[in-house]
């Protein structure tokens, strides 16, 4: 990885100069805790949507409905993990993201939630790629059901191939413009063993449903950067001196499964 602070001089002051900079960083941190708070509230009061079609997924124990799925719980968090049909293993990203998960269970259980995987891979797949990552927590999949679909977590080839025709212009071909998509995106699809294409017809996105008098209702939705609150190791690289240490051109791609750090994807 490079050093990029070692190619830029960095300011030295004496304590009481640094105190004084970290006590005014401080009521800036201050302030976006108390930003945070009042967005976590209005989470809270989003108005919920009724989800009345019957989707069904496959799991460890059988199909099971979408209810079924909150284990007797009246909240459910669901990751859709990016692990498509054509793939031969999850996505690094999304694998680094999942490794803090395991540890979480007990307390988020004892605040009344269920937390879960979904992707469209069928459960083989998923089953043998969860025992060779060591994760114990549940994972279910939607192969066979639309819902991955309905939740934007999940795109058609067909869907898009029409969308990247309309982003890139009428004039340039679709493999043209699949080609001039970022590194991130070949380096991944190489690494899940499936073309670029299809890599990208799965999304990182996580769900929210609550469950009253035996209705879904969702709760809230969130991807891409929206997804940081689970990637326990970005707020922990954002308080060292290095940071996250990723430009425009490398974005996420030192990021690795935790058992392939000593390879070359």
């Amino acid at each position: 990885m490079t050093d990029r602070l070692a190619t830029k001089e960095h300011p030295t002051v004496s304590r009481g100069d640094w105190l004084a900079a970290r006590d005014a960083l401080l009521a800036e941190e201050k302030e976006h805790t108390r930003r945070g708070d009042e967005l976590a509230r209005k989470r809270r009061e989003l108005p919920w949507l009724r989800v009345d079609k019957d989707y069904r997924l496959d799991t460890d124990s059988g199909e099971r409905t979408l209810a079924e799925l909150f284990d007797g719980r009246s909240q459910l968090l669901i990751y859709h993990f990016m692990f498509g049909p054509s793939y031969q293993a999850g996505c690094p990203v999304n694998s680094s993201m999942v490794d803090g998960f395991d540890g979480l269970m007990p307390h988020l259980h004892a605040r009344d939630l269920t937390m879960m995987l979904v992707s469209r891979a069928p459960l083989p797949k998923l089953q043998a790629y969860k025992q060779r990552m060591g994760w114990s927590m549940p994972w279910a999949s939607s192969a066979n059901s639309d819902f991955n679909f309905d939740q934007g977590a999940s795109t058609t080839e067909e869907q898009l191939r029409a969308q990247l025709q309309q982003i890139a212009g009428r004039d340039v071909q679709v493999a043209d413009a699949v080609e001039g998509l970022p590194s991130i995106a070949h380096r991944n699809a190489a690494a899940c063993g499936t073309d670029v294409l299809s890599y990208i017809c799965e999304n990182p996105m996580v769900s929210a449903f609550t469950l009253r008098d035996g209705v879904v209702y969702q709760t809230y939705t969130t991807t891409w950067r929206g997804l940081e609150f689970i990637m326990g190791y970005y707020p922990i690289l954002d308080r060292t001196p290095n940071g996250r240490d990723e430009g425009a051109d490398d974005w996420q791609a030192w990021i690795r499964r935790h058992d392939e750090y000593d390879t070359e994807i």
